[in-house]
């Protein structure tokens, strides 16, 4: 089963023929970490925008575990919506807000009904197994450094238990050392949910890719070029994915 279906996705914001996205096609099967790869401009954001239902398609099909979203009522999408957990480009942590009240803000938005005893004791799993210590758990975002923001945003992503993870461009503006960390984070977190969750990682880094990815879609041009496992592209023919070989697997692979 595939945790997210994409098919034959066209959009256009102009209501004309200029289109971001030219006809997509993608499968992510449920339970992979699949890494989605592109140049500026070749439409992942507007592809993870779908897989949210933050935008509907000009034409074509988005299924989420088998369920097409624009065949949901809104109330319906939303609920949806918090099975999926989002880690952020820059976090996106509250600024005004603690550590435990970010990771506590989803729970209180959508989990109705417990103890406030009860929402911190399920933020305090989240930020142990994403390495933040207790003694951190009272500072605000701007107390922090770069990295333990992106781990206090993956408890936050991870406050409800989501079965798809999806991770928008984690690792930019990262340092080398601190990417690794991020990737390792990323990694470690999948196989601590092998199997319930679906992790999607939208990147520019190609080494990641080859590093942590399972499955590899590369989108060009508002659609997928290539998609298939690592070995897939090291084989491929393709010009374009002959560049990315090139350029992201020198390091691991040395060719």
């Amino acid at each position: 089963m595939n945790a997210v279906e994409l098919v034959d996705i066209k959009k256009s914001f102009d209501g004309g023929n200029e289109f971001i996205l030219k006809g997509l096609d993608l499968k992510i099967p449920k339970g992979s970490l699949t890494v989605v790869i592109g140049y500026s401009g070749t439409g992942k954001s507007v592809m993870l925008k779908h897989i949210l239902g933050l935008i509907r398609p000009t034409s074509g099909q988005v299924n989420v575990f088998g369920q097409d979203l624009w065949q949901m009522s809104n109330k319906e999408i939303m609920k949806l919506r918090t099975n999926i957990g989002v880690l952020f480009q820059h976090a996106a942590l509250f600024d005004d807000q603690n550590v435990i009240q970010n990771v506590m803000f989803p729970l209180l938005e959508h989990m109705k009904g417990k103890k406030h005893k009860e929402y911190l004791e399920i933020a305090s799993k989240k930020l142990i197994i994403s390495g933040i210590e207790e003694k951190h758990f009272l500072k605000l975002p701007s107390e922090l450094s770069g990295g333990m923001r992106k781990r206090v945003a993956l408890a936050r992503a991870l406050a409800l238990d989501p079965e798809i993870l999806i991770y928008d461009e984690p690792t930019t503006g990262l340092d080398p050392i601190l990417t690794e960390m991020v990737d390792d984070l990323i990694h470690e977190t999948h196989m601590r949910e092998e199997g319930r969750v679906t992790s999607i990682i939208v990147s520019h880094d190609l080494m990641a890719a080859f590093r942590i990815g399972q499955y590899i879609v590369m989108l060009d041009k508002g659609k997928v070029l290539h998609s298939g496992k690592p070995e897939d592209f090291l084989n491929s023919d393709i010009a374009l994915v002959k560049k990315f070989v090139e350029k992201g697997t020198k390091k691991k692979y040395g060719i």
